[in-house]
């Protein structure tokens, strides 16, 4: 078991469990006790967990957005599948907005050799489309970015979206369902996407099977809006049927 793998595996169990020891890790993994308690530190000094004694218990209160810095161990497979899938969509000089996000930042890793233009929504992704010389074109967007996430909001990214027209806009999400739309946890968040939405002709929406089905209180559009939905084969059967009736094309990779 890699690393990654087996720190998206501890991130998982703090966070369904709320606490546990280290010797359920070492059940759990197989790892050694020495190799659990070093885990354990790296994954506190990233702010996914809080180490205790004999173990670790979680930072998330319920109903809070999960950290950024927990989420990248979510699920690390699928987006990556997730991607390459949302990646293979987009054709060669289209201009892409990017959303913030894991999901979407694994797509800013395929996107950066690819000859397009790309306006990402979060930090991160401005560093990954930065580095070095590559095929895309990156534009910046201006914005205030929100603690921890990276996330741009505010009037000065909603003035940059304004002032723009993207070919594809790709998008993440906190939850989503055929009832209930896309939601987001942040205000400032859903009226960027809003705006990302209206901003573009084509909406495809990458997410791993755990947001579907699910709504968070900030409510972004109907379902109707969205073209295609890209997310993996752990996502609800009769989510997907629900949505499709919509008149969204899912594609579970």
């Amino acid at each position: 078991m890699s690393n990654a793998d087996r720190h998206g595996m501890i991130a998982q169990a703090v966070r369904e469990s709320g606490r546990v020891t280290v010797q359920e890790l070492v059940e759990l993994t197989g790892a050694s006790e020495m190799t659990i308690r070093r885990d354990l530190d790296a994954l506190a000094a990233h702010g996914v967990l809080e180490r205790v004694r004999g173990g670790a218990r979680t930072l998330l209160l319920r109903g809070e957005e999960p950290p950024f810095a927990l989420r990248t161990h979510d699920a690390v497979d699928a987006k990556r599948r997730i991607a390459a899938e949302v990646s293979s969509l987009v054709a060669d000089g289209e201009t892409v907005l990017l959303d913030s996000g894991t999901t979407c930042l694994e797509v800013a890793h395929l996107l950066r050799r690819r000859p397009v233009t790309v306006m990402p929504l979060s930090l991160q992704a401005v560093q990954v489309l930065g580095e070095g010389p590559g095929p895309a074109t990156l534009v910046v967007p201006g914005g205030q970015p929100r603690a921890a996430e990276g996330a741009l909001t505010g009037p000065l990214t909603l003035a940059s979206l304004a002032a723009l027209r993207f070919d594809t806009a790709v998008m993440g999400c906190c939850g989503l369902s055929a009832a209930e739309g896309l939601t987001a946890y942040d205000l400032d968040d859903a009226a960027v996407k809003k705006a990302g939405i209206a901003a573009a002709r084509r909406i495809i929406v990458a997410a791993d099977g755990s947001k579907l089905g699910h709504t968070a209180y900030a409510h972004v559009g109907p379902a109707t809006l969205l073209h295609t939905l890209v997310t993996d084969t752990e996502a609800p059967t009769d989510e997907i049927a629900a949505l499709e009736d919509t008149g969204v094309v899912v594609k579970a990779v």
